[in-house]
Order: C-alpha cells, then sequence, then structure tokens
C-alpha cells in the first residue's frame, strides 16, 4: 500500500545509486591520468612556482569536498516514519493473535483463516483471510506490516516498541461481555498496556519511551459484541438492567472512561471506531430469515450509539487540548460498499466466504467446511462475522485519510 509517509523504494535508490558511481568512476579515471602528467612536469618548476601550485591544488581540494558535502546534503536519508509506533486496542476486528494463549474457545489459529497472508497460508489468529487493518496502518507509516499481539511468546519489546496489539477477540466496552466467552476485558488491555510502558522504559530509555508513546498512532475498535454477545444474546442480565437507550449511554461512558485512562498514561493521537452496521452481518441475516434482509432494529441501534460516541469524543477532545481523536465512521464506509460492492469489484456482500458463509466463525469455519469460496477478493465477509482482507485494506485506507486530516 502506499502511503504519504512511505520512504521510496529502496531497489530503486539503489539502483540510482549504482548509475551515478560508474558515471563518477568513468569520469574520475581520465582525470587521474591527467594530474599525473601535470604533477610530473611541474617537478622541473621552479621552488616558488611549485609552492604556488601546491597552493592552488590544496585550495581546489577544498573547493571540491565543500562540493561533494553539498551533494550529499541534498540527497538526504529517508525521513523517518512520522509515527514511531502504531498501538491497537479493541476486539476481534484489530486482534492479531492474542487470543491463541489464553482460555476461550473464541480462536481462529487455524485453517482456513489467513490463507491469503502473504508469503503462503498463515493462521496468525487474526479473524480474516489476511490481514487486519492495524496491519496495513502500521505497513503504510512505514512500520513492520504486521502488528504484533502483545501475548504472542514469538515477540518481545523490541518488536513491540515498534507496535503493540492488545486487542482480545469477543471482548467489549462492558465488563460483562468479556467474560461470556473469557477473554479479555478492556481494563485488563490497559493494564497490559501500563505493564508495556514499564517494559519499553527499560529497553530505551525513559525519554525516548515517552516520546514512543506519546507520538504513536493509537487504534481502538470495539463495541460490536456489547451488542450483538451480551445484550441481545440475554445472557448477562444487562437486558433487564439497561433500555437499549441506557445502555448505549453506558457503553459511551465506558468509552469516555477509557480514553481518558490512556491519555493520562500518554496516549496522544487515537482512532476511534463507531459501529457498522450490525444488523446487516451473515450472521445477524440468518437469524433474520423469516423478514429477510438486514436487521433494522440493530442498525438504528447502531446509528443511536454512534451520535452519542461522536458526540463524547468531542467533549472529551475540547476539555483536554493535547488529546486528539479521529471519529471513524464505520457504518458509512461499510454501507457504501453494501449499496455499490462495484466500487471495491465485490459480487457477494450478504454471505461469508468460509463454508455457508452464514453462521460459521471461529471453529465452526474451518479447513473441512465445505463450500469455502475460492476468490475470497470478491466477498465483503470472510466468515459469518468479519470481513475479508480486501475489504479491511479499504477500511485501513479509510482511517488513514482521517489520520492524515485530523490526528497525525
Amino acid at each position: 500500500m502506499e502511503g504519504p509517509c512511505r520512504p521510496p523504494p529502496r531497489g530503486l535508490f539503489i539502483e540510482q545509486h549504482r548509475q551515478t558511481a560508474s558515471a563518477e568512476q568513468s569520469i574520475a579515471e581520465p582525470r587521474a591520468s591527467h594530474r599525473a602528467f601535470t604533477v610530473h612536469s611541474a617537478m622541473a618548476w621552479p621552488p616558488a612556482l611549485r609552492q604556488a601550485a601546491l597552493l592552488l591544488a590544496l585550495s581546489c581540494c577544498c573547493c571540491c569536498t565543500c562540493r561533494c558535502r553539498g551533494r550529499d546534503a541534498a540527497n538526504p536519508p529517508a525521513p523517518q516514519p512520522r509515527v514511531p509506533a502504531v498501538i491497537v486496542f479493541g476486539d476481534s476486528t484489530v486482534d492479531t493473535g492474542n487470543n491463541n494463549v489464553i482460555g476461550t474457545i473464541l480462536k481462529s489459529n487455524f485453517p482456513p483463516y489467513g490463507r491469503d497472508m502473504s508469503g503462503g497460508p498463515r493462521p496468525t489468529g487474526r479473524f480474516c483471510n489476511g490481514r487486519l487493518p492495524p496491519d496495513f496502518i502500521s505497513e503504510a507509516l512505514g512500520l513492520p506490516p504486521l502488528v504484533p499481539a502483545y501475548l504472542d511468546p514469538a515477540y518481545g519489546i523490541r518488536d513491540f516498541a515498534r507496535g503493540v496489539c492488545f486487542a482480545s477477540a469477543g471482548t467489549g466496552l462492558d465488563n460483562k461481555t468479556a467474560g461470556v466467552l473469557s477473554v479479555i476485558p478492556l481494563w485488563k488491555e490497559v493494564e497490559y498496556f501500563k505493564e508495556y510502558k514499564r517494559r519499553l522504559r527499560a529497553h530505551v530509555g525513559g525519554a525516548r519511551a515517552r516520546r514512543i508513546v506519546s507520538d504513536a498512532l493509537y487504534v481502538v475498535s470495539i463495541g460490536t459484541n456489547d451488542f450483538l454477545e451480551n445484550y441481545f444474546l440475554l445472557v448477562t442480565g444487562r437486558f433487564a438492567q439497561f433500555t437499549v437507550a441506557e445502555f448505549e449511554d453506558f457503553l459511551v461512558a465506558q468509552a469516555e472512561w477509557f480514553l481518558a485512562e490512556i491519555h493520562r498514561l500518554g496516549a496522544r493521537r487515537v482512532t476511534f471506531a463507531g459501529l457498522s452496521p450490525i444488523g446487516c452481518l451473515p450472521l445477524e441475516r440468518t437469524l433474520n430469515a423469516l423478514r429477510g434482509g438486514c436487521i433494522e432494529e440493530y442498525n438504528q441501534v447502531a446509528r443511536d450509539y454512534n451520535a452519542k460516541l461522536l458526540a463524547m469524543l468531542r467533549r472529551l477532545t475540547a476539555a483536554r487540548p493535547g488529546l486528539r481523536v479521529g471519529y471513524i465512521n464505520v457504518y458509512q464506509n461499510m454501507l457504501d460498499l453494501i449499496t455499490d460492492p462495484s466500487t471495491l469489484g465485490l459480487e457477494n456482500v450478504e454471505e461469508g466466504c468460509c463454508a455457508t458463509g452464514k453462521v460459521e466463525m471461529s471453529y465452526l469455519c474451518n479447513d473441512k467446511s465445505p463450500g469455502t469460496c475460492q476468490d475470497a477478493g470478491k466477498y465483503f465477509f470472510w466468515d459469518s462475522f468479519h470481513p475479508t482482507e480486501k475489504v479491511n485494506e479499504f477500511f485501513a485506507n479509510k482511517t488513514l485519510e482521517l489520520c492524515y486530516e485530523e490526528v497525525l
């Protein structure tokens, strides 16, 4: 993916350097023979004249050195990324593999997940056929193409200094949402962030650690599970405790607490995703089979929640001048593709690619599942809940556009 902050391809720079070096060598060789002839001839000159010639030669060398230094200054090395790290919080839309190592049934570290990863099939725990939005964002900013999961033992603090993911599939703003499938609650993601800061400080020193934390881009995507896995599933008791509108208010208050907390810990540049049209996910369409199509009541809840979330973000940033938060309008971005899929070359926006595409997710989407599509690039959804890599890249580009305008 090309990005405004991305340095020029290394291969092009190397090739230009070779051509320049070759040209300089072809020019330098005849000059060397000419200098040898001149010095040899000058040996017969009187001492005063030889001294004057020597001073002239030295002045020419100084001028040449200055010109060479000037040429080096005119071609400085590629600038470092404006963002030293991408730091991720949230749910399965951005979890790059933390659920692999915790005691939950909600996992995706097996085929066919990851079948279209660059370099060959590799199930990493991402709920996708390939990469997630934070991965594309990281690469576009000149950082590694994969954001490592904090709990993945294959990575260490040296890797995390350039990007880290604390997200956990199945979690939510409400702590009770995480309890449904025994995943990492949001408060624990914040605790991991605190631990990360301590490790980072020990690795690079206090001053540099503070710069990384303050200049990093924070990507937050969370909230869908609070409604579809919690409130509307009637498993936590929240439906009896709150009306839908009250639950929306409760979640927005949780989001405000989270943002205030990471701001207190040093975060300054944040993107926060709103809800998508959650009633149009393949699983919800399947549950709505009798009426057909999207569950409009769920979509209305998403719109109401998003409006409240956006209002809170404006209040919060007004009260905290050092905090910049970009609201990602996932609802509209997704709706645009559903209503006009040809803009991205999509052919199916109602079912997932994996198996029947109607209910399969996690272990129900496996390499034994019949019916999995051959070309995920024609589908909006990979399984019954999550987008394909192609759509994730689209979402990442939308996020980057907002970042360059409002956050970075």
